[in-house]
């Protein structure tokens, strides 16, 4: 007599999703699936924006040093952990903990089927972004390619609570407050980089017009920034009222890797020095390092 194939779990619900990721959360540490690298957080305040920076502590570089290398090919998503399994989003994704987290309860949103990290986001990949989003209102972004900081080639997008302070889901909202209105693509002349930001108006809690809202920004950001349908490295930043996009010439400078969370006001060094060094250059001084300069005639920005 066969078997029938056991029935899937239904998705997660929006408000099912904070308790799953706490109680995800304590099994994966309780198994040693989930380990937090451990820093010191500093403080840089630079033009406005109060960035934060966590250096690596030197037992925490110790333990890098040691780790064995990853299998070249090896796809983490493709069978991932289920001690690090928050559930099934939709029928095309399913939320993660970062195995490796800087920041508590940092989500990976994963497509099932395999896709390059470089490829175009879709109606799909905002649905269960903003599925996530209405379950834990904080910061997203997406890392498109080597060069814009991806460790993976399997697409993923990411999500973690307010990084703050003062209830900011990022420090870089200092510049960006109060959002553009929605539709309106404009730049912040004081980041000083290559860039586009647009409003997202309304959140309406419902995926479908969400996402679909998501996908209009993310097209007309691409469009602003002259990248249409080319796989050019890029960071977006989205929260549920705006959206940032920056396009990348280059991963690092001075040997400080940059991802998507440094334009939204976190980075990662791994040393005193380069601590010294970002402080040295101002946080901004080193994002302009890592992005094309800004266009001398940008679109008019929106008075705020």
């Amino acid at each position: 007599m066969n078997t029938p194939p056991a029935t899937p779990p239904p998705p997660l619900r929006p408000e099912e999703l904070w308790p799953r990721i706490l109680s995800t959360t304590r099994q994966g540490l309780a198994t040693g699936a989930l380990q937090p690298i451990a820093t010191e957080c500093h403080t840089v305040e630079h033009q406005g924006v109060p960035f934060q920076v966590r250096v690596l502590g030197r037992v925490q570089l110790k333990e890098r040093r040691k780790k064995e290398p990853p299998r070249p090919g090896f796809d983490p998503f493709e069978n991932p952990e289920p001690d690090l399994t928050v559930g099934d989003v939709t029928p095309t994704h399913l939320c993660l903990l970062n195995k490796f987290n800087v920041v508590e309860h940092h989500l990976l949103i994963v497509t099932r089927a395999f896709e390059e990290q470089e490829s175009p986001l879709t109606h799909a990949d905002f649905e269960a972004l903003a599925l996530c989003m209405e379950g834990l209102d904080g910061l997203a972004f997406y890392n498109s390619g080597e060069m814009s900081g991806a460790s993976q080639r399997h697409k993923h997008l990411q999500l973690t609570p307010p990084l703050g302070p003062e209830g900011l889901r990022a420090p870089m909202e200092k510049l960006l407050s109060p959002p553009p209105a929605r539709g309106h693509v404009t730049t912040v002349p004081a980041l000083g980089f290559a860039h586009a930001v647009t409003g997202l108006g309304r959140w309406e809690g419902v995926a479908g017009e969400d996402a679909a809202r998501m996908l209009e920004a993310y097209e007309a950001l691409r469009a602003a920034v002259g990248m249409h349908q080319e796989l050019s490295p890029y960071n977006l930043l989205a929260t549920r009222n705006w959206m940032l996009l920056v396009p990348r010439p280059r991963a690092e400078a001075h040997g400080i890797n940059v991802n998507a969370l440094g334009f939204a006001g976190s980075l990662l060094v791994k040393t005193q020095e380069q601590l010294q060094q970002v402080e040295a250059l101002g946080p901004l001084g080193l994002l302009r390092q890592v992005s094309q300069p800004a266009p001398t005639a940008s679109p008019e920005p929106e008075a705020r």
